[in-house]
């Protein structure tokens, strides 16, 4: 079967740090980018990050920037978003999804991947 599954959420307090994962079953990730997103309750889906399939192209929200980091090892079948000086408004859920290249802006309509994992709740609150 083919699957993202995320893990690695929590609740943290302002200022802390998660690194959330993102492993692939089913698939190689080796062929396709990789896009981290967030969704808020009330609020649409936002594209958080995103990697080339090589890991040597990422890209950022504005409002991510400086704070995250995207990373992968395809040994593994896994990406990686190292979340720093994390926020309340950070929380959300996180999901991940592949598709075959990184586009600008990392649109989050969920037609234009492949494939989506369920997501991990992230909740920054002291």
């Amino acid at each position: 079967q083919v699957q993202l599954v995320e893990s690695g959420g929590g609740l943290v307090q302002p200022g802390g740090s998660l690194r959330l994962s993102c492993a692939a079953s089913g698939f190689t990730l080796d062929y396709y980018a990789i896009g981290w997103f967030r969704q808020a309750p009330g609020k649409e889906r936002e594209g958080v990050s995103c990697i080339s399939s090589s890991g040597g192209s990422t890209n950022y929200a504005d409002s991510v920037k400086g704070r995250f980091t995207i990373s992968r090892d395809n040994a593994k079948n896994t990406v990686y978003l190292q979340m720093n000086s994390l926020k309340p408004e950070d929380t959300a859920v996180y999901l991940c999804a592949a598709r075959e290249a990184c586009v600008a802006g990392i649109p989050a309509d969920e037609y234009e991947y492949d494939v989506w994992g369920q997501g991990t709740q992230v909740t920054v609150s002291s």
